[in-house]
């Protein structure tokens, strides 16, 4: 793979990544007991009631997590380094494997297509932040 596909690759990860939990993240944080309501905002499909009991804070909590990590995705998208590319990632992953192990672990409450769904979308957010480090790596190889 060439340095500028690897490149562009690794930018549009860490783009799609940033716009994926930017997007949910202001929704849980602007609007906390619609997102509780409606999320994933597919259908008829509502993830969180059968979860447990409404919460104002922990929704919001959530939101701003997931625009901190938008946050450190788009800083790794701009600058395309390898710190940045790796603290990014690190983030992504300390966030995202605790959460698609519990998702894997409490399956009762959802239908097999959700339970589908959301593990094939939690999937994404554990292999895309590597995916993505892994090119700027390639990108920006270690000097010796």
């Amino acid at each position: 793979m060439s340095r500028r596909t690897a490149r562009s690759s690794a930018r549009a990860l860490f783009v799609a990544m940033a716009v994926a939990l930017g997007g949910v993240g202001a929704w849980a944080a602007l609007a906390p007991d619609r997102f509780y309501r409606d999320f994933p905002g597919i259908g008829d499909r509502h993830w969180l009631p059968p979860l447990g009991p409404y919460n104002e804070h922990m929704i919001r909590d959530f939101g701003e997590l997931n625009l901190a990590l938008a946050a450190a995705a788009v800083v790794a998208a701009i600058v395309l380094t390898r710190s940045a590319a790796l603290c990014a990632a690190a983030a992504w992953e300390a966030y995202s494997l605790p959460h698609i192990a519990f998702h894997a672990l409490h399956t009762e409450p959802y239908s097999t297509s959700d339970n589908v769904l959301n593990l094939v979308v939690l999937s994404l957010a554990v292999v895309a932040p590597v995916v993505a480090c892994a090119l700027v790596w390639h990108v920006d190889p270690p000097r010796s």
